[in-house]
């Protein structure tokens, strides 16, 4: 069985499923698997965007950052702090929170993901590498009652319209 029906029966079985989960179950890179999910789920822009679009949501307030690696699972809530290129890195400035050095020139595609999970709706950008794999997601916050912020959702769905980032938030 191709892979979109393998998704398709994943997708009916359990929608709620991680994209990391689906993209193990079918053997592949998670990348790769958020490029077969359906349209109304995922938008994809280009990864030369990456810079600007980090910029961007610096300026949107708490947002939750995901970072797998080997199966483990590190999350930061807060603020994403701006940042600068600088020796081949976007660096994530700030004195406090989530600190890091993003090596962007390895992401080929974002992707503006909106699907469910755990029986709620979630957003969330995923910058894919070369190698198909997630270098790190960020969601959109959620308040007090786990409630997502309606202002983050509004501008995520207008850029979800669009092929590229707008030169200016929403």
């Amino acid at each position: 069985m191709p892979h979109t029906e393998q998704l398709a029966t994943l997708i009916a079985e359990d929608p709620h499923q991680t994209t990391m989960a689906m993209a193990e179950t079918l053997g592949l890179t998670e990348g790769a698997l958020i490029r077969l999910l359906p349209a109304e789920w995922v938008t994809l822009w280009s990864g030369d965007q990456a810079e600007a679009l980090l910029l961007q949501l610096s300026q949107w307030g708490a947002l939750t950052t995901i970072v797998e690696s080997d199966g483990s699972i590190f999350e930061f809530k807060g603020l994403l702090p701006a940042g600068k290129t600088a020796r081949g890195y976007y660096n994530l400035m700030g004195d406090e929170g989530l600190h890091g050095h993003l090596k962007l020139d390895g992401i080929t595609h974002i992707a503006l993901l909106s699907k469910p999970f755990m029986g709620k709706e979630s957003y969330a950008f995923a910058f894919i590498a070369a190698s198909g794999r997630c270098a790190f997601k960020i969601y959109l916050g959620r308040d007090a009652d786990r409630r997502l912020l309606a202002d983050q959702v509004t501008r995520f769905q207008h850029w979800r319209q669009l092929d590229s980032l707008p030169a200016t938030t929403a």
